[in-house]
């Protein structure tokens, strides 16, 4: 389902993974599996901080923001079913970011700060002035509305979703997280034994495991960059579902990197000869917004609050 592109300053070669798909693979991105590891091995500590301590941190939720801690069951994916997803998610190492932290992320304040400059500005960067050179944009068109000194809500998502019994899982059809698609930039998802993701290419083909080769990395192309291009850029749909049977009765520890819009995103969409030869140029201003990309995002997050996933057919988070 994903293809693999090593990580150059050169425009990908298979063009469909990008307008098709939404997901790819990442390769030689310059951290070792050391660093990875310990970035899994901090998660893993958190969750097994006592929950009076988790939620000492909580995240400002209903301000539209993923700040910190997202407690278990903090949102209704069906009647009847709260999800079972807890996560922490830590925000750029900028002023505009700064709360409290428990003292294991202080302990490692270093170690992760390093870990998310280097995948935003590092990582993300080098796609994005590859994507911008494909399309026919000054190379920095996307990496100006997400820079790291920029108050945006990109983080560090330290991620945990709990094992159902057989009958729950019975009863939702195996569903952990339907179908959706990211919000923000783009996302990247580092591998993990557990199988549960699955991606979905058109609305009536069959889902697919979304299964991340050792050393590689997933990338997932989210709303913005389908917005800001008009639709050319395809934002990946995807879910979440119980595990294989042998895998079911597992917890599953997560590790993402989230890039957001800035407060410097103007949210309107992109032009370019490229995109007019492809018949994705700009043909209308009807969904452009006087806000910011941060704006835009952090509105969707108050709306989600709370909110009854299943009454659509189709979320973004």
């Amino acid at each position: 389902m994903c293809t693999k592109l090593v990580l150059l300053t050169r425009p990908p070669p298979n063009r469909e993974i990008l307008t098709e798909k939404g997901f790819f693979y990442i390769t030689n991105i310059g951290l070792s599996q050391g660093d990875i590891d310990l970035q899994f091995a901090i998660a893993k500590a958190f969750f097994e901080l006592p929950e009076e301590e988790r939620l000492r941190h909580r995240a400002p939720l209903e301000d539209g923001s993923y700040n910190g801690y997202r407690p278990l069951g903090a949102l209704n994916l069906f009647p009847g079913m709260q999800d079972t997803l807890e996560f922490y998610s830590i925000f750029k190492f900028i002023p505009q970011s700064e709360r409290s932290h428990p003292d294991l992320i202080k302990r490692y304040s270093a170690e992760i700060e390093r870990f998310s400059r280097f995948m935003h500005e590092n990582v993300s960067f080098k796609l994005l002035r590859i994507l911008a050179t494909m399309l026919e944009l000054p190379e920095d068109q996307f990496v100006d509305g997400n820079r790291y000194e920029d108050e945006c809500d990109s983080s560090i998502r330290y991620m945990l979703y709990h094992a159902r019994s057989q009958e729950e899982n019975k009863t939702f059809d195996d569903v952990y997280f339907r179908g959706h698609t990211d919000k923000g930039t783009m996302t990247f998802l580092f591998q993990q034994p557990i199988a549960a993701l699955q991606v979905q290419q058109a609305k009536d083909e069959d889902w697919e495991y979304l299964k991340i080769p050792a050393g590689s990395v997933a990338v997932n192309i989210a709303d913005t960059l389908q917005f800001l291009t008009n639709g050319y850029l395809k934002s990946g749909f995807h879910r979440v579902i119980a595990p294989p049977k042998d895998q079911a009765h597992l917890d599953r520890l997560g590790l993402l990197y989230f890039v957001r819009p800035t407060a410097k995103l103007k949210w309107k969409s992109l032009d370019s000869p490229f995109l007019q030869k492809e018949g994705y140029g700009k043909a209308t201003t009807q969904n452009d917004q006087d806000v910011s990309g941060l704006d835009w995002w952090r509105a969707g997050v108050k709306v989600r609050t709370g909110a009854n996933y299943i009454s659509s057919a189709a979320s973004t988070i």
